[in-house]
This record gives structure tokens, C-alpha cells and sequence, in this order.
């Protein structure tokens, strides 16, 4: 007994197969991830740091070279930017593609600490953060109210907000835009300074002097202790203004005398508008491994906690996610997925001409590609749009076994056997053919994964989604194709006023298509010409054409009809 032999004679074993590639598909089909694009591992490493006052050539030499040179040598990075402005240094280390952003990060921040004896003192200590590369936000959240300022809302932000949008599982940060920090804000008459013989640094030595933070201990007793609290920093704004700067025989001069004291924001440099009114962005960013879908899902179940936990007055409102173009863009492709299916069939019913020959690839097309849904699973791929594109062009690959074993099943018909005999001697004839046509389109595209680079990343899974489906497409054709064949071809099948149309037309097609041939072969100089040109043409055209990673395509968020 020959392998399809097995299928055809025990038609529930051929059912149970199929059944168990459904309902296996079916399970991994709704466990895998959703994402716009594979998952990649492309991180940056940022080191910020900052020296209020110090000029750009200071940050350059003091503070952006010690710093460059002694995270140069950690393993993982690809190369080194830097910017300093004045202030500001800035380095940026690009990771190698897929590197273990972690372990760079905890080797940077090692060798960062080693050069910070060389810094200057008064540097701030450097801010080592981990971003995703050539991903922008995934969501803005912004917070505005009419009845508190700026400065209120953004230490709401920091002090609640923040925090619980960065336990979202794959948020990397939560990032304040156009918000003013609480600070204690002098501004200096340098006249009044200058009357008083005082100096800028003068008026920072007193800062700090009456801005001490002590410990001082506690008494001990033989039953009880008392902590000792000592008042040693300022508080209020009256403090502030009445603080000494000086005294002498000249009288005593207080900060008041010399500068305006307020509370208020530690800078002005930047601000937002949300819908034309002033407002407060929150960024947030996601980790090398985290999902956008994921994280904008986890951010909106926790809008209705934050505004709940938000004073009297201040709105929070989501106004841009990825989320949306993402899941508007896998619904097109999942769209043109069921209009491919549709018009295969359209096509195959329209060359066969009978119903029940069309159900066999009817039935063999989402078979194989929820088939491959569980090699995905298996293989860590996720649902994005390049998987969606393997599918999408699988149809009409995966229709073409099953297609092979019905024509040929249906030739033994035509010369007499019965249904069953012709299933036999069909699917015995064409067992070889189908392994060679599958594992040759197979073969074909599962070299497009080996591919190094970013390009390979990207298109691994969109091969291999490709390969495996066409493989499940295979089997298929070689267990449930021959007995279906057996129970739904007759005899009967071509005798139906539309076949005979069908096959009158295909007759008629291959007499002009004979005809045009021949006539080819009598002028073999101009189809070698014509073929010449057209090569030709492949290399003019490929050099001519744009090129990009990606298309660039409008991700702003859709306004509701009558909203605009």
C-alpha cells in the first residue's frame, strides 16, 4: 500500500489530521503576539550630563572626551556620537543589531563611574538611559487644566503619573514635555548687588550656608531615645527673604534687598500646546523588546486610575498612539488576505468549472495557513505586517499542490476509472512531484531569513512564515486533497453546461496561443532582441528607482466625522 493510499482507504484518519492542524493553528493563531514589525533588539545608549554655566568648548574637553573615551571600549557598540552644547554634553552609543541592551548598559554605567573623578566637581552626575532606536513615542498623554498652573501640573506628573506609567510592562520612560519643575526662583538686581559690594558668588556662599542638611544623631537615655532634629534648610518664601547675605557696620542686608524672590518654575525655555490651549506632554517610550500594542493597551486600562488620582481641574487625555495606526494597518491586510482568497477561488472556479472541485482548494487554503500559524508559534514569530504579507502571498502558492492532485485525480476520471481508483493511481503518480514542487518553494524563500543585517531581521519571519506555510500546504495535499477528490469528482463534473464552456474557451485559448508561437519561432532574432532590451532595461530601471527601508505613511491619529 502506497503512503496516500493509507489517507484515501482510512478517510477519518485523513479528518483527524486535518483537524488536529485546525484546532493546533487555530490555538497558536490567537496566542501570538501582535506587532507593526518583528520584533528587533536596536538600542542606544544616551549619557546625559550637565554643568550649568560651563561654555561649549568646556563641555567638549572636560566633561564629553573623558567620558567618550572611557565607554569606548564596551562591548557591543557599533559607534559613538557625541553633542555638546553649552551645559550639556551628550553621547549616544549604537548597539549592534539584536546586542543584549542590558548587559552594554550595566558595562557602560560601570566605566562611567570610573571616569567620574575626572569630571569637574561641579558636574551633575551623568543620566545613563536605554532608548529604542528609530522609534519615536508610542503615546502622548497630555494634562491640562484652567484652574492650576504649569508648575502644579508637572509635579502632579512626577510625583504620580510618571511612576505609574513607567510599571507598565515595556515602557522604557515617561518623558515631560513643556512642564516647569517647582523651584525656588532668585532674580538678581546686579545694581543692588553692586551697592552692597557684594558679588554673585557671595549670594551662592550664603545659599548654602543656610541650606545645610545635618544629622546630628539623638540622645540616648536609659529608657528612651529622642532623634535630634535640626531646622538647617530654608522652606518658605519668607525664609528665603529674610536670610542673610551679609552684616557688618554697614547693617545687615537680607536677600530681599538684592533680589526678587518667587516660587515658580526652574525654566521657561520650553512650553506645549495641546489643542491651542497650554498643556503638559507626557512621552512615553518603549524598551527594545516592547510591544507597542502591549504598552498603549496597559496605559489606557490605567487613564481612568489617573484621573481619578488627578486634583480637581486637571484633564488627562490620550492624543496620539501607535496602537491605532498599527491595528488600521494589520485590518487592511487582513482585508486583502480575504480578498486574495476570494479571488483564487474566483480564478480557480472559472478554470474548473464545478463547485465541488473548487471546495478541495477552498478547503486546502485556510487549512495551510492556519497551519502555519503553530510553526510560527513554535519559532517565536509574532502576527505583523510582514507575516500578514508572507500569508497573503501564500495563497496563491499554497492552492497549487492541492490543485496538482485534483487536475491529475481527475484525468484518471476522464479515462474511465472510478473515483476512488482514480484517487489511488492519481495521488500515487503525483506523491513526488508535490514533495519536490513544496520543498523547491520552500528552498526558494527560506534563504531570504538567512539574511544578515537589518534587512535580514526584518524579513526573517516574513520567509519562513512563507516556507512553513507552503510546507503545511504540502501535507495537506497529500493526505486530504486524494480523499476528498474520492468522494466529491465524478464522472459527471465536466458534463455541466459551464465546464463545457470553460473547456471550449481553454481549447480556443491554446490554438491562438499556438499560433503566437509559431510565429515566435520564426522570429527568433526579435524575441532575443526584445529579451536583450528588456534586461537591459531591469538594470536602468533598478538604478533609477528611490530606495528607503520603508514607506513613509501618515500615523496621525483619525478625527470622528463631526469632530473636526
Amino acid at each position: 500500500m502506497k503512503f496516500t493510499d493509507l489517507f484515501i482507504h482510512r478517510p477519518i484518519l485523513s479528518i483527524a489530521l486535518s483537524v488536529m492542524i485546525l484546532l493546533t493553528g487555530l490555538a497558536a493563531l490567537f496566542s501570538l503576539p501582535i506587532r507593526q514589525y518583528p520584533q528587533m533588539e536596536s538600542a542606544t545608549i544616551v549619557i546625559t550630563t550637565q554643568y550649568p554655566g560651563a561654555s561649549q568648548q568646556t563641555m567638549q574637553g572636560f566633561v564629553t572626551t573623558p567620558i567618550a573615551q572611557a565607554i569606548a571600549g564596551a562591548n557591543g557598540i557599533e559607534y559613538l556620537t557625541s553633542t555638546s552644547t553649552l551645559g550639556r554634553s551628550e553621547i549616544k552609543a549604537k548597539l549592534v543589531l539584536n546586542a543584549n541592551a542590558d548587559r552594554a548598559m550595566t558595562e557602560i554605567l560601570a566605566k562611567v563611574q570610573q571616569a567620574r573623578y575626572q569630571l569637574p566637581p561641579e558636574v551633575y552626575d551623568p543620566e545613563i538611559q536605554k532608548l529604542t532606536d528609530g522609534v519615536s513615542a508610542v503615546q502622548y498623554l497630555t494634562f491640562r487644566s484652567d484652574q492650576h498652573s504649569i508648575a502644579q501640573i508637572t509635579d502632579f506628573m512626577a510625583r504620580v503619573a510618571q511612576p505609574l506609567i513607567t510599571s507598565v510592562p515595556g515602557v522604557a520612560s515617561a518623558d515631560i514635555s513643556g512642564g516647569q519643575t517647582y523651584a525656588m526662583r532668585l532674580w538678581i538686581d546686579p545694581i543692588k548687588l553692586a551697592a552692597r559690594d557684594l558679588t554673585a558668588s557671595d549670594l551662592v556662599n550664603a545659599l548654602r550656608s543656610n541650606n545645610v542638611q545635618a544629622a546630628p544623631g539623638a540622645l540616648r537615655g536609659d529608657n528612651i531615645l529622642v532623634p535630634i532634629t535640626v531646622a538647617t534648610d530654608l522652606r518658605t518664601l519668607d525664609d528665603f527673604r529674610s536670610m542673610v547675605i551679609k552684616q557688618g557696620a554697614g547693617g545687615v542686608v537680607h536677600l530681599s534687598d538684592v533680589a526678587t524672590v518667587e516660587l515658580g518654575g526652574q525654566n521657561y525655555d520650553s512650553s506645549f500646546l495641546g489643542n491651542g490651549e497650554s498643556a503638559v506632554s507626557l512621552a512615553i517610550s518603549p524598551t527594545p523588546d516592547g510591544n507597542p500594542l502591549e504598552i498603549v493597551a496597559g496605559v489606557n486600562a490605567l487613564l481612568p486610575e489617573l484621573q481619578a488620582a488627578a486634583p480637581p481641574g486637571i484633564k488627562v487625555a490620550n492624543v496620539f498612539d501607535t496602537a491605532r495606526f498599527v491595528n488600521a494597518s494589520i485590518d487592511e491586510v487582513l482585508k486583502t488576505l480575504l480578498e486574495a482568497v476570494i479571488i483564487v477561488v474566483a480564478v480557480i472556479f472559472l478554470f474548473l468549472g464545478s463547485f465541488r472541485t473548487v471546495l478541495i482548494p477552498i478547503v486546502t487554503i485556510p487549512l495551510s495557513l492556519v497551519g502555519a500559524a503553530a510553526l510560527m508559534l513554535a519559532f517565536g514569530f509574532s502576527l505583523n505586517l510582514l507575516t500578514l504579507l508572507a500569508m497573503v502571498l501564500a495563497i496563491g502558492l499554497v492552492v497549487d499542490d492541492a490543485i496538482v492532485v485534483v487536475e491529475n485525480i481527475h484525468r484518471h476520471i476522464e479515462e474511465g476509472s472510478s473515483p476512488v481508483q482514480a484517487a489511488l493511481l492519481g495521488a500515487r503518480e503525483i506523491v513526488w512531484p508535490v514533495i519536490g514542487m513544496t520543498i523547491t518553494l520552500a528552498a526558494v524563500y527560506a534563504p531570504i531569513g538567512l539574511m544578515g543585517g537589518l534587512t535580514g531581521a526584518l524579513f526573517k519571519e516574513f520567509a519562513f512564515t512563507l516556507a512553513c506555510s507552503v510546507i503545511v500546504s504540502g501535507v495537506v495535499a497529500l493526505t486530504l486533497s486524494p480523499m476528498m477528490s474520492s468522494y466529491l469528482l465524478s464522472s459527471k463534473v465536466s458534463e455541466g453546461k459551464l465546464a463545457q464552456r470553460i473547456e471550449h474557451s481553454m481549447q480556443r485559448l491554446s490554438a491562438a496561443y499556438g499560433r503566437v508561437l509559431g510565429h515566435a519561432l520564426h522570429a527568433r532574432s526579435a524575441v532575443v532582441l526584445v529579451c536583450v532590451a528588456v534586461l537591459a532595461g531591469i538594470v536602468v530601471l533598478f538604478l533609477g528607482v528611490k530606495r528607503e527601508l520603508a514607506p513613509s505613511e501618515d500615523h496621525r491619529r483619525a478625527i470622528p466625522r463631526g469632530q473636526a
